[in-house]
C-alpha cells in the first residue's frame, strides 16, 4: 500500500492502513473509529476523562524511569507530550466513542497513539515513526488498559465530583439564603397534599438546604471508594510484565500529580474485577437525583396556578409558556431539573447492569459504566447550577395567600387539641368545613376559648415550635 501525500501508513495485527497525516492517532484508533459509531459523542468531550488519562500514562511513565524501565529520552517525550494532552490541547484528537467494545481498550489505545506521535515530534521525528517511540511499548509500558482505564475512570470521576459539589453548595445556599429571607413567613403545612398544622416558608424552604448538605456529605463519602485504584495490576491483577516496585510507584506519583489520596488496593486481582465502587456511587448519584427531584416537585406545585393552584410562590418567569394560551408562564427550569433526574435515575439501572455482566477476571462494560457515570454528574451540576441561578434566587412570597390559607385552614385545630380535646377540636374542623367558617369563628361561638385565650394559642411562633400547653 502507497501512502497518498495526505496519509501515512501504519501497521497492527490485522495489516496496514492509511492514516490521515495529520492525526495524531493511529491505526488502533482508526479502527475504533470505524467500529464504533454509536453515541456521536467521542472521548475527547469528556475533558476530565482524556485529563485523567494523560495524568496516569505520566505516573507511569515516571515511575518507569525511576526504576529503569524507560530511557530518559523516551521519558521526557511522553512527560512532554502528557503535559499538552492534560492540558486540553488535543481534545479533538481523542476521537473513540464513548461506548466501545474491548473494555476500554479503544481509549487506552487512543491515548497511547496520541502521546507517542506528539512525543516523536518533540523527539525531532515524523508522526508513525514508532520505530523511535512506540505507542505500546513505550507509552504503555509496565501497563494493560484493564488498570490504565479504571485507574483514569475514577480519576476523571473525582474530577467531576468536586465541581458536582461546588455546584450543590451553590444550589444549597440559595435555598439558605431564601430560607432566612422567608422566616418570618407563616403558611400552612400539607401531608398527602392536605391541610396539616402551622410551619413557616423559611423552615419549608431550609429542608432543602439541608438535604442538599445531607447528599454532599453521602458523596464525599462514596467518593473515598474510588480512592482505591488498580494501576499495576496489569492484565488480571497479577501484574506481569511490570517490576515489583511498580504498583505502589506509580500510585504514589499520581498521587503527587493530582493531589487527590488514591491508595493502590490490597489485592489486584479483586480489583480489576470488581466494579462495586462505581455501584455504589451510581446509588448515592441517584439518591441526589431522587431528592433534588421531589425539591422540584415542591417548586412547581406551591407555585402552582397563578389563580386556580397553591399560588404561595412565585417562579420567576424565563421564558413564554404556550404557544396557544396567552399570558402562560411554566415552571421550565424546575421541569428540566426533573428530566435530569428521570436521566440519572436511569443511568444507575444501565451501571448496576453493567456492573453485574461482569464475568471471571474483568468488567468488560467499563466504558458504559463510566459514560453513565460522567453523565449522570455533568448532569446534575448543571441542574443544580441552573436550577439556582435561574429559579431559587428568584422566588418569591405571595405573603397575603399564605395568611389567607392559614386563616382559612381546618389545619390550625390541631394547635387546640391540648386545650379543647380531640374530640372538640374534630368538631370545630368538621363544622368550619361543612359551613366555610374559620376556626376561629367556630370555637369562638361554641364557647370553647375565650378571644384571648385563642390569640394566645394561635400566636404563630407557638404555631411552629414545641410548646407545652397551659391546661
Amino acid at each position: 500500500m502507497n501512502p497518498s501525500p495526505t496519509f501515512r501508513i501504519e501497521h497492527d495485527l490485522l495489516g496496514e492502513r492509511q492514516v490521515p497525516q495529520e492525526a495524531w492517532y493511529g491505526i488502533h484508533t482508526l479502527r475504533a473509529l470505524e467500529n464504533f459509531p454509536i453515541t456521536g459523542s467521542p472521548i475527547g468531550r469528556y475533558r476530565s476523562l482524556v485529563r485523567a488519562l494523560a495524568l496516569v500514562k505520566q505516573a507511569c511513565a515516571n515511575a518507569n524511569l525511576e526504576l529503569g524501565q524507560l530511557g530518559k529520552d523516551h521519558a521526557d517525550a511522553i512527560l512532554h507530550a502528557c503535559r499538552f494532552v492534560a492540558d486540553g490541547e488535543y481534545d479533538s484528537q481523542f476521537v473513540v466513542d464513548v461506548i466501545q467494545g474491548g473494555a476500554g481498550t479503544s481509549t487506552n489505545m487512543n491515548a497511547n497513539e496520541v502521546i507517542a506521535n506528539l512525543g516523536l515530534v518533540f523527539m525531532g521525528h515524523e508522526r508513525g515513526e514508532y520505530r523511535y517511540l512506540h505507542p505500546l511499548e513505550h507509552v504503555n509500558m509496565s501497563q494493560s488498559t484493564n488498570d490504565v482505564y479504571p485507574t483514569a475512570l475514577k480519576l476523571a470521576l473525582h474530577l467531576e465530583l468536586q465541581k458536582l459539589d461546588a455546584a450543590m453548595g451553590v444550589l444549597r445556599d440559595s435555598f439558605d439564603k431564601k430560607a432566612q429571607e422567608f422566616a418570618h413567613l407563616l403558611k400552612m403545612g400539607r401531608t398527602q397534599l392536605q391541610d396539616a398544622v402551622p410551619m413557616t416558608l423559611g423552615q419549608e424552604f431550609s429542608t432543602y438546604a439541608v438535604m442538599l448538605d445531607e447528599d454532599r456529605q453521602r458523596l464525599r463519602e462514596a467518593a473515598l471508594l474510588i480512592q482505591e485504584i488498580n494501576l499495576g495490576a496489569t492484565a488480571i491483577g497479577t501484574g506481569i510484565n511490570a517490576p515489583p516496585q511498580y504498583a505502589a510507584l506509580a500510585c504514589q506519583r499520581l498521587v503527587d500529580l493530582t493531589g487527590i489520596p488514591f491508595v493502590t488496593a490490597g489485592n489486584l486481582v479483586e480489583a480489576t474485577q470488581d466494579a462495586g465502587a462505581f455501584v455504589q456511587l451510581s446509588g448515592v448519584l441517584k439518591r441526589v437525583a431522587v431528592k433534588l427531584s421531589k425539591t422540584c416537585n415542591d417548586l412547581r406545585l406551591l407555585s402552582s396556578g397563578p389563580r386556580a393552584g397553591l399560588g404561595e410562590i412565585n417562579l420567576p418567569a424565563v421564558q413564554a409558556g404556550s404557544s396557544i394560551m396567552p399570558g402562560k408562564v411554566n415552571p421550565v427550569i424546575p421541569e428540566v431539573v426533573n428530566q435530569i433526574a428521570f436521566e440519572v435515575i436511569g443511568n444507575d439501572v444501565t451501571v448496576s447492569f453493567a456492573a453485574e455482566a461482569g464475568q471471571l477476571q474483568l468488567n468488560a462494560f467499563e466504558p458504559v459504566i463510566g459514560y453513565n457515570l460522567l453523565n449522570s454528574i455533568i448532569y446534575l451540576r448543571q441542574g443544580c447550577l441552573t436550577l439556582a441561578d435561574k429559579c431559587v434566587c428568584g422566588i418569591t412570597a405571595n405573603t397575603q395567600r399564605l395568611n389567607d390559607i392559614v386563616e382559612n385552614s381546618i389545619g390550625i385545630a390541631t394547635a387546640l387539641n391540648p386545650y379543647i380535646g380531640y374530640e372538640n377540636a374534630t368538631r370545630v374542623a368538621k363544622e368550619a368545613y361543612q359551613t366555610g367558617k374559620s376556626v376561629r369563628e367556630i370555637v369562638l361561638h361554641l364557647g370553647l376559648l375565650s378571644a384571648q385565650e385563642l390569640e394566645e394559642i394561635l400566636q404563630p411562633q407557638a404555631l411552629i415550635q414545641p410548646r407545652a400547653p397551659h391546661r
